[in-house]
Protein backbone atom coordinates (compact mmCIF):
# COMPACT_ATOMS: atom_id res chain seq x y z
CA UNK A 1 0.00 0.00 0.00
CA UNK A 2 1.25 3.48 -0.96
CA UNK A 3 1.98 6.63 1.61
CA UNK A 4 -0.86 8.76 1.75
CA UNK A 5 -0.49 12.07 3.66
CA UNK A 6 -4.10 13.49 4.29
CA UNK A 7 -4.03 17.37 5.36
CA UNK A 8 -6.95 18.67 6.86
CA UNK A 9 -8.56 22.03 8.60
CA UNK A 10 -7.41 21.72 12.51
CA UNK A 11 -11.31 22.35 13.19
CA UNK A 12 -14.05 20.86 10.90
CA UNK A 13 -17.34 21.55 12.66
CA UNK A 14 -21.12 20.10 10.63
CA UNK A 15 -24.72 20.40 11.86
CA UNK A 16 -27.41 22.66 11.25
CA UNK A 17 -26.73 25.96 12.75
CA UNK A 18 -23.26 25.56 13.40
CA UNK A 19 -22.32 29.76 12.00
CA UNK A 20 -22.80 30.50 15.86
CA UNK A 21 -20.02 27.87 17.07
CA UNK A 22 -18.04 29.97 14.10
CA UNK A 23 -18.99 33.57 15.86
CA UNK A 24 -18.37 32.19 19.39
CA UNK A 25 -14.60 30.29 17.89
CA UNK A 26 -13.93 33.83 16.22
CA UNK A 27 -14.24 36.07 19.46
CA UNK A 28 -11.49 33.47 21.47
CA UNK A 29 -9.17 33.87 18.95
CA UNK A 30 -8.27 38.02 19.73
CA UNK A 31 -8.59 39.40 16.24
CA UNK A 32 -9.84 42.68 15.73
CA UNK A 33 -10.14 43.37 12.23
CA UNK A 34 -12.12 40.77 10.19
CA UNK A 35 -12.46 41.07 6.15
CA UNK A 36 -15.09 38.83 5.36
CA UNK A 37 -16.17 37.20 1.98
CA UNK A 38 -19.36 36.26 0.80
CA UNK A 39 -22.36 36.67 -1.90
CA UNK A 40 -25.45 39.45 -1.72
CA UNK A 41 -27.64 36.01 -1.56
CA UNK A 42 -25.95 34.99 1.94
CA UNK A 43 -26.34 38.70 3.64
CA UNK A 44 -29.81 38.12 5.25
CA UNK A 45 -28.52 34.76 6.57
CA UNK A 46 -25.55 35.75 8.51
CA UNK A 47 -26.85 39.37 9.33
CA UNK A 48 -27.33 38.03 13.33
CA UNK A 49 -23.52 36.66 12.80
CA UNK A 50 -22.08 40.27 11.63
CA UNK A 51 -23.96 42.04 14.07
CA UNK A 52 -22.64 39.46 17.10
CA UNK A 53 -18.99 40.27 15.88
CA UNK A 54 -19.61 43.77 15.43
CA UNK A 55 -21.17 44.00 19.04
CA UNK A 56 -17.92 42.56 20.38
CA UNK A 57 -16.07 44.89 19.11
CA UNK A 58 -14.87 43.76 15.70
CA UNK A 59 -14.25 45.91 12.75
CA UNK A 60 -15.84 44.32 9.58
CA UNK A 61 -15.35 45.22 6.13
CA UNK A 62 -17.62 42.70 3.77
CA UNK A 63 -17.03 41.81 0.10
CA UNK A 64 -19.56 40.64 -1.62
CA UNK A 65 -18.90 41.29 -5.54
CA UNK A 66 -17.24 37.68 -6.26
CA UNK A 67 -17.97 36.79 -9.35
CA UNK A 68 -19.21 33.10 -10.47
CA UNK A 69 -15.66 32.68 -12.19
CA UNK A 70 -13.90 34.92 -10.56
CA UNK A 71 -10.21 36.01 -12.94
CA UNK A 72 -7.10 36.43 -11.64
CA UNK A 73 -7.70 40.41 -12.24
CA UNK A 74 -10.61 39.91 -10.02
CA UNK A 75 -8.95 38.40 -6.99
CA UNK A 76 -5.71 41.42 -7.20
CA UNK A 77 -8.71 44.03 -6.63
CA UNK A 78 -10.10 42.26 -3.73
CA UNK A 79 -6.83 41.48 -2.53
CA UNK A 80 -6.02 45.15 -2.79
CA UNK A 81 -9.28 45.90 -0.89
CA UNK A 82 -8.18 43.57 2.25
CA UNK A 83 -4.79 45.31 2.30
CA UNK A 84 -6.74 48.74 2.48
CA UNK A 85 -8.03 47.39 5.45
CA UNK A 86 -5.48 46.49 7.46
CA UNK A 87 -7.27 42.99 7.97
CA UNK A 88 -5.50 40.07 10.35
CA UNK A 89 -8.16 37.37 10.00
CA UNK A 90 -10.44 35.97 6.85
CA UNK A 91 -13.65 34.38 6.69
CA UNK A 92 -15.63 33.30 3.54
CA UNK A 93 -19.03 32.22 3.62
CA UNK A 94 -20.50 31.47 0.06
CA UNK A 95 -20.06 28.90 -2.53
CA UNK A 96 -16.52 27.29 -3.72
CA UNK A 97 -15.60 30.87 -5.70
CA UNK A 98 -15.86 32.67 -2.54
CA UNK A 99 -14.33 30.27 -0.40
CA UNK A 100 -11.51 29.49 -3.31
CA UNK A 101 -11.45 33.64 -3.17
CA UNK A 102 -11.25 33.56 0.66
CA UNK A 103 -7.89 31.22 0.62
CA UNK A 104 -5.87 33.18 -1.52
CA UNK A 105 -7.03 36.30 -0.32
CA UNK A 106 -5.90 35.29 3.48
CA UNK A 107 -2.25 33.35 1.78
CA UNK A 108 -1.23 35.61 -0.23
CA UNK A 109 -2.08 39.05 1.75
CA UNK A 110 1.28 40.74 2.93
CA UNK A 111 3.01 38.01 0.85
CA UNK A 112 5.89 39.21 -1.60
CA UNK A 113 4.49 36.08 -4.36
CA UNK A 114 2.06 37.19 -7.26
CA UNK A 115 -0.81 34.63 -7.85
CA UNK A 116 0.20 34.07 -11.19
CA UNK A 117 3.65 32.28 -10.05
CA UNK A 118 1.49 29.97 -7.77
CA UNK A 119 -0.21 28.10 -10.43
CA UNK A 120 0.11 24.50 -10.15
CA UNK A 121 0.94 22.56 -7.12
CA UNK A 122 3.08 23.50 -4.01
CA UNK A 123 4.29 26.57 -5.34
CA UNK A 124 3.33 28.92 -2.41
CA UNK A 125 6.12 29.61 0.36
CA UNK A 126 4.29 29.89 3.05
CA UNK A 127 0.91 30.47 5.27
CA UNK A 128 -0.59 33.84 5.53
CA UNK A 129 -2.94 34.84 8.16
CA UNK A 130 -5.76 32.65 9.83
CA UNK A 131 -8.66 32.36 7.95
CA UNK A 132 -12.31 29.99 8.11
CA UNK A 133 -14.46 29.17 5.48
CA UNK A 134 -18.20 28.00 5.85
CA UNK A 135 -20.28 26.89 2.68
CA UNK A 136 -23.26 27.96 1.39
CA UNK A 137 -23.48 25.32 -1.51
CA UNK A 138 -23.15 21.52 -1.01
CA UNK A 139 -20.80 21.28 -3.99
CA UNK A 140 -17.16 22.23 -4.05
CA UNK A 141 -15.99 20.98 -0.82
CA UNK A 142 -13.59 23.87 -0.53
CA UNK A 143 -13.53 24.54 2.74
CA UNK A 144 -11.84 21.50 3.22
CA UNK A 145 -9.40 21.08 0.49
CA UNK A 146 -5.91 22.52 -0.09
CA UNK A 147 -6.96 23.70 -3.72
CA UNK A 148 -8.21 27.21 -5.11
CA UNK A 149 -9.20 27.64 -8.92
CA UNK A 150 -9.06 31.32 -10.78
CA UNK A 151 -9.90 31.97 -14.50
CA UNK A 152 -6.03 33.07 -16.06
CA UNK A 153 -7.49 36.06 -18.52
CA UNK A 154 -4.59 35.70 -20.33
CA UNK A 155 -5.27 32.49 -21.98
CA UNK A 156 -9.07 32.15 -21.23
CA UNK A 157 -8.08 28.75 -19.02
CA UNK A 158 -9.17 27.87 -15.26
CA UNK A 159 -6.03 27.35 -13.23
CA UNK A 160 -5.55 25.77 -10.19
CA UNK A 161 -3.09 26.48 -7.46
CA UNK A 162 -2.60 23.62 -4.70
CA UNK A 163 -0.57 24.20 -1.46
CA UNK A 164 -1.06 22.72 2.11
CA UNK A 165 -1.03 26.40 3.09
CA UNK A 166 -4.58 26.99 1.31
CA UNK A 167 -5.79 24.91 3.62
CA UNK A 168 -8.29 26.57 6.36
CA UNK A 169 -7.61 26.43 9.65
CA UNK A 170 -11.45 25.80 10.49
CA UNK A 171 -14.26 24.76 8.67
CA UNK A 172 -17.66 25.11 9.55
CA UNK A 173 -20.76 23.12 7.45
CA UNK A 174 -23.86 24.30 7.97
CA UNK A 175 -26.09 23.09 5.74
CA UNK A 176 -29.14 25.30 6.90
CA UNK A 177 -27.60 27.71 5.29
CA UNK A 178 -28.32 25.72 1.45
CA UNK A 179 -31.85 25.62 2.15
CA UNK A 180 -31.98 28.79 0.19
CA UNK A 181 -30.10 27.38 -2.88
CA UNK A 182 -32.78 27.47 -5.95
CA UNK A 183 -33.00 24.13 -7.54
CA UNK A 184 -30.72 24.45 -10.47
CA UNK A 185 -27.76 25.56 -7.98
CA UNK A 186 -28.45 22.57 -6.12
CA UNK A 187 -28.46 20.58 -8.86
CA UNK A 188 -25.08 21.93 -10.53
CA UNK A 189 -22.94 21.79 -7.24
CA UNK A 190 -24.36 18.23 -6.03
CA UNK A 191 -23.34 17.17 -9.33
CA UNK A 192 -20.17 18.36 -9.16
CA UNK A 193 -19.57 16.98 -5.67
CA UNK A 194 -20.59 13.55 -6.94
CA UNK A 195 -18.07 13.80 -9.62
CA UNK A 196 -15.37 14.57 -7.18
CA UNK A 197 -16.19 11.59 -4.93
CA UNK A 198 -16.64 9.21 -8.30
CA UNK A 199 -12.99 10.69 -9.59
CA UNK A 200 -11.54 10.11 -6.23
CA UNK A 201 -12.89 6.75 -5.79
CA UNK A 202 -11.82 5.48 -9.78
CA UNK A 203 -8.57 7.45 -9.81
CA UNK A 204 -5.83 6.08 -11.03
CA UNK A 205 -3.77 7.44 -7.20
CA UNK A 206 -6.82 6.15 -5.09
CA UNK A 207 -6.26 4.99 -1.71
CA UNK A 208 -8.35 3.01 0.91
CA UNK A 209 -7.96 5.88 3.46
CA UNK A 210 -9.58 8.17 0.67
CA UNK A 211 -12.26 5.86 -0.78
CA UNK A 212 -13.62 5.80 2.97
CA UNK A 213 -14.55 9.33 2.33
CA UNK A 214 -15.34 8.61 -1.54
CA UNK A 215 -17.85 6.17 -1.39
CA UNK A 216 -19.76 7.18 1.56
CA UNK A 217 -20.10 10.55 -0.39
CA UNK A 218 -21.32 8.99 -3.42
CA UNK A 219 -23.79 7.13 -1.79
CA UNK A 220 -25.03 10.45 0.40
CA UNK A 221 -25.25 12.58 -2.88
CA UNK A 222 -26.90 9.85 -4.67
CA UNK A 223 -29.93 9.20 -2.54
CA UNK A 224 -30.55 12.44 -1.66
CA UNK A 225 -29.89 15.04 -4.35
CA UNK A 226 -33.04 14.81 -6.34
CA UNK A 227 -35.01 15.09 -2.86
CA UNK A 228 -32.98 18.41 -2.14
CA UNK A 229 -33.91 19.74 -5.86
CA UNK A 230 -37.51 18.91 -5.21
CA UNK A 231 -37.66 20.37 -2.09
CA UNK A 232 -34.93 23.01 -0.51
CA UNK A 233 -36.86 22.57 2.37
CA UNK A 234 -35.99 19.23 3.40
CA UNK A 235 -33.36 19.31 6.00
CA UNK A 236 -32.63 15.73 6.02
CA UNK A 237 -31.36 16.10 2.02
CA UNK A 238 -29.86 18.68 2.31
CA UNK A 239 -27.67 17.63 5.17
CA UNK A 240 -27.21 14.52 3.73
CA UNK A 241 -25.96 16.54 0.22
CA UNK A 242 -23.93 18.99 2.54
CA UNK A 243 -22.06 16.15 3.92
CA UNK A 244 -21.39 14.20 0.60
CA UNK A 245 -20.36 17.20 -0.66
CA UNK A 246 -17.65 17.87 2.55
CA UNK A 247 -16.51 14.16 2.04
CA UNK A 248 -15.46 15.01 -1.45
CA UNK A 249 -13.73 17.89 -0.50
CA UNK A 250 -11.61 15.48 1.70
CA UNK A 251 -11.01 13.41 -1.49
CA UNK A 252 -9.24 16.89 -2.68
CA UNK A 253 -5.67 17.16 -1.30
CA UNK A 254 -4.85 13.86 -1.05
CA UNK A 255 -5.97 11.88 -4.39
CA UNK A 256 -7.69 14.68 -6.41
CA UNK A 257 -9.89 14.71 -9.82
CA UNK A 258 -9.47 13.91 -12.98
CA UNK A 259 -10.61 14.07 -16.70
CA UNK A 260 -13.71 15.35 -15.88
CA UNK A 261 -12.62 18.31 -14.19
CA UNK A 262 -10.15 18.83 -16.99
CA UNK A 263 -12.16 18.71 -19.89
CA UNK A 264 -14.52 21.00 -18.09
CA UNK A 265 -12.20 23.86 -16.94
CA UNK A 266 -11.82 25.15 -20.96
CA UNK A 267 -16.19 25.29 -20.73
CA UNK A 268 -15.56 27.84 -17.41
CA UNK A 269 -12.68 29.61 -19.11
CA UNK A 270 -14.19 29.66 -22.94
CA UNK A 271 -17.47 30.16 -22.06
CA UNK A 272 -18.29 30.67 -18.55
CA UNK A 273 -20.23 27.81 -18.02
CA UNK A 274 -20.21 27.35 -13.99
CA UNK A 275 -18.35 24.97 -12.90
CA UNK A 276 -20.68 22.16 -11.61
CA UNK A 277 -22.42 22.52 -14.63
CA UNK A 278 -19.68 21.64 -17.12
CA UNK A 279 -18.68 18.52 -15.03
CA UNK A 280 -22.28 17.58 -14.65
CA UNK A 281 -22.51 17.20 -18.64
CA UNK A 282 -19.43 15.68 -18.84
CA UNK A 283 -19.17 12.84 -16.33
CA UNK A 284 -21.52 10.04 -17.45
CA UNK A 285 -19.47 10.35 -21.23
CA UNK A 286 -16.40 10.77 -18.86
CA UNK A 287 -17.50 7.65 -17.32
CA UNK A 288 -18.81 5.74 -20.33
CA UNK A 289 -14.88 6.22 -21.86
CA UNK A 290 -13.15 5.25 -18.01
CA UNK A 291 -15.12 2.13 -17.69
CA UNK A 292 -12.96 -0.39 -19.20
CA UNK A 293 -9.77 0.79 -17.40
CA UNK A 294 -11.29 0.30 -13.98
CA UNK A 295 -14.65 -2.32 -14.06
CA UNK A 296 -14.10 -3.37 -10.35
CA UNK A 297 -14.21 0.01 -9.17
CA UNK A 298 -16.96 1.40 -11.49
CA UNK A 299 -19.18 -1.61 -10.47
CA UNK A 300 -18.64 -0.07 -7.23
CA UNK A 301 -19.32 3.21 -7.54
CA UNK A 302 -22.83 1.83 -9.25
CA UNK A 303 -23.57 -0.16 -6.39
CA UNK A 304 -23.04 3.09 -4.11
CA UNK A 305 -25.78 5.28 -5.96
CA UNK A 306 -28.24 2.49 -5.77
CA UNK A 307 -28.11 1.37 -9.45
CA UNK A 308 -29.03 -2.88 -10.55
CA UNK A 309 -25.99 -5.44 -10.05
CA UNK A 310 -25.81 -6.36 -13.00
CA UNK A 311 -24.43 -10.50 -14.07
CA UNK A 312 -20.87 -9.21 -14.28
CA UNK A 313 -18.94 -6.08 -13.19
CA UNK A 314 -19.16 -4.77 -17.03
CA UNK A 315 -22.92 -4.76 -16.63
CA UNK A 316 -22.93 -3.61 -13.21
CA UNK A 317 -20.22 -0.61 -14.40
CA UNK A 318 -22.53 0.33 -17.57
CA UNK A 319 -25.96 0.48 -15.05
CA UNK A 320 -23.95 2.99 -12.96
CA UNK A 321 -23.53 5.02 -16.37
CA UNK A 322 -27.11 4.88 -16.84
CA UNK A 323 -27.87 5.85 -13.79
CA UNK A 324 -26.26 9.38 -13.89
CA UNK A 325 -27.71 9.71 -17.38
CA UNK A 326 -31.00 9.48 -15.49
CA UNK A 327 -29.98 11.26 -12.20
CA UNK A 328 -28.85 14.62 -14.63
CA UNK A 329 -32.13 14.11 -16.26
CA UNK A 330 -33.82 14.04 -13.20
CA UNK A 331 -32.44 16.95 -11.76
CA UNK A 332 -32.55 19.14 -14.50
CA UNK A 333 -28.75 18.79 -15.90
CA UNK A 334 -28.80 19.53 -20.06
CA UNK A 335 -27.64 16.43 -22.07
CA UNK A 336 -25.40 18.15 -24.65
CA UNK A 337 -22.93 20.69 -24.93
CA UNK A 338 -25.21 22.72 -27.64
CA UNK A 339 -27.78 23.20 -25.43
CA UNK A 340 -25.69 25.27 -23.20
CA UNK A 341 -24.79 27.47 -26.12
CA UNK A 342 -21.68 25.57 -27.24
CA UNK A 343 -21.10 25.47 -30.98
CA UNK A 344 -19.26 22.07 -32.27
CA UNK A 345 -16.68 24.19 -34.11
CA UNK A 346 -15.47 24.72 -30.91
CA UNK A 347 -14.07 21.00 -29.95
CA UNK A 348 -10.68 21.06 -31.46
CA UNK A 349 -9.94 24.19 -29.63
CA UNK A 350 -11.56 22.50 -26.04
CA UNK A 351 -9.37 19.32 -26.55
CA UNK A 352 -6.54 21.52 -27.23
CA UNK A 353 -7.07 23.36 -23.84
CA UNK A 354 -8.02 20.45 -22.00
CA UNK A 355 -4.56 18.85 -22.51
CA UNK A 356 -2.84 21.58 -20.72
CA UNK A 357 -4.56 20.49 -17.92
CA UNK A 358 -1.79 17.03 -16.98
CA UNK A 359 -2.18 17.99 -13.60
CA UNK A 360 -5.39 16.60 -13.59
CA UNK A 361 -5.22 14.18 -16.31
CA UNK A 362 -2.42 12.29 -15.24
CA UNK A 363 -4.71 10.80 -12.57
CA UNK A 364 -7.55 9.34 -14.71
CA UNK A 365 -7.66 5.78 -14.73
CA UNK A 366 -7.49 5.70 -18.35
CA UNK A 367 -5.10 7.95 -20.57
CA UNK A 368 -7.16 10.84 -22.17
CA UNK A 369 -5.18 11.83 -25.55
CA UNK A 370 -6.01 14.79 -27.38
CA UNK A 371 -8.50 12.41 -30.13
CA UNK A 372 -9.86 11.46 -26.84
CA UNK A 373 -10.72 14.41 -25.83
CA UNK A 374 -12.22 15.35 -29.05
CA UNK A 375 -14.46 11.92 -29.33
CA UNK A 376 -15.69 12.81 -25.62
CA UNK A 377 -16.56 16.59 -26.83
CA UNK A 378 -18.37 15.54 -29.91
CA UNK A 379 -20.31 12.72 -27.98
CA UNK A 380 -21.99 15.26 -26.84
CA UNK A 381 -23.67 16.64 -29.76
Amino acid sequence: MRTITLQQPQKIVFGSGCIETLVEDYLKLGFQRLFLLTAPPIRPLIADSIEKLQGAGIEIEVFDNILAEPTVNDFKGILAKAEAFRTDSVIGIGGGSVLDITKLVATLLYSDQQVEDCFGTGFIKKKGLWFACLPTTAGTGSEVSPNAILLDERDKLKKGIVSPFLMADAAYADPQLTLTVPAKVTADTGMDALTHCIEAYTNKFAHPMVDLYARQGIELIAHNLLRAVKDGNDIEAREACALGSLYGGLCLGPVNTAAVHALSYPLGGEYHIPHGLSNAILLPSVMKFNRPANLRKYAEVAIAMGAEKGKSDDETAQNGVDFIYQLSAAVGIPSKLSDIGIPQSAVPHLAKAAMEVQRLLKNNPREVTEQDAIEIYNSLY
